[in-house]
């Protein structure tokens, strides 16, 4: 009975911890983090910086530790997008300079084990359609992707296509999508990133891209082979999406400064429907999504806003967010299970009290 009753109490103990929001709070100062991954293979997370010219690790308690520092790159570049290639045991970084320092857009790939850098890939502009009216006439390398055989994908949010970065470091322009200019800008013209087009990419095994654009709200499906782009006809467009991540079952996160968004498809996303959507600190400038340990999705609020006006603040966060929708569907079961577990609980506890009168009265 005592065996019962401990597996009882630990069973309601689980659902206690379960239901605890993981927060976790890191100091650096004046960091302004806009990208972060998560590196399985060491447990933690991995966030850039607007100011420095250094990549941190971030553990689940929020210690902080440099992982690389470059001081071999521009002064001031900026840290932008990152990802872990965890088959070949590599982080991606896409290192980009603001307005007014000279223009600077590369991705950088160092070795997680020496943590020396593999290669520096300066990324082209494209000579047919010069970015020459916006932000000072340049590229803004902003989030990266890697597939299994180490090809990286870069998006341009300001010229509005992608490029590629092959084991080797070599870099060339991979898809110019007509897609990718054939939808309206739907933000208000006075927003600071009115002009922020393609963002946030992640690569899916199946052989594709699911990219997001930031002022149409709009998914794309981008073959990785050729390139070839077309909108994911969505249940509802999404307001300034940045970052995107997939879970393991398939269901993509979206992350803007207002909310996440939960998707799902059934025909590998050539439609999609979003399912579920979270509010968020709007003050905190959620920037990226990572799915983290256990396939727990992670939000990173790096107050980037506040880095790009010029303040000074050292606290950051990292905040897991579920959806509400599947918490539910999770607490219906545990609530089953605890039924079950009493109700055979009761009935073992009926049988022992049959056993002993039985035993009583063989023994009188």
């Amino acid at each position: 009975m005592s065996a019962i009753k401990i597996s009882l109490f630990f069973l309601i103990i689980s659902l206690a911890v379960a239901d605890k929001i993981h927060v976790i709070d890191f100091r650096w100062p004046n960091l302004y983090p806009e990208g972060i991954a998560w590196d399985p293979s060491a447990q933690h997370f991995v966030v850039g910086s607007l100011n420095h010219r250094k990549i941190l690790s971030v553990s689940d308690a929020g210690v902080v530790e440099t992982l690389i520092s470059d001081p071999t790159l521009p002064e001031n570049v900026t840290v932008l997008g990152l990802t872990v290639d965890y088959t070949k045991k590599r982080l991606l970084a896409c290192l980009h300079s603001f307005s007014p320092l000279p223009p600077f857009n590369a991705l950088a790939a160092y070795d997680l084990r020496t943590r020396c850098r593999l290669f520096l890939s300066i990324l082209p502009s494209d000579p047919d359609f010069p970015v020459s009216s916006t932000r000072g006439g340049r590229d803004v390398a902003n989030d990266v992707a890697v597939d299994f055989n180490g090809n990286a994908y870069v998006t341009n949010s300001i010229g509005n296509f992608i490029w590629k970065v092959n084991e080797d470091g070599e870099a060339s322009i991979f898809s110019k999508s007509p897609a990718f200019t054939r939808y309206p800008n739907t933000v208000d013209e006075n927003h600071p990133f009115n002009d922020y087009g393609l963002n946030g990419i992640t690569y899916v095994s199946k052989g594709y891209l699911l990219v997001v654009q930031s002022n149409t709200g709009k998914m794309f499906k981008v073959d990785a082979d050729d390139g070839k782009a077309r909108v994911v006809l969505l249940s509802r467009d999404l307001a300034m999406p940045d970052g995107i991540a997939m879970r393991r079952d398939g269901v993509v996160l979206v992350v803007s400064t207002q909310k996440l968004w939960f998707l799902k498809s059934d025909d590998s996303w050539s439609e999609g429907v979003v399912y579920d959507k979270t509010d968020l600190d709007e003050e905190g400038s959620a920037t990226s999504v990572v799915v983290g340990e256990e396939g727990r999705a992670y939000v990173l609020y790096g107050h980037v806003m506040e880095g790009i006006t010029g303040k000074v603040r050292d606290k950051f966060k990292i905040v897991e967010v579920r959806s509400e929708k599947e918490s539910e569907d999770e607490h219906v079961w545990i609530y089953v299970l605890l039924g079950l577990g009493l109700a055979y609980f009761l009935f073992w506890r009926f049988q022992m009290k049959q056993l002993v009168q039985n035993l009583d009265k063989k023994i009188n």
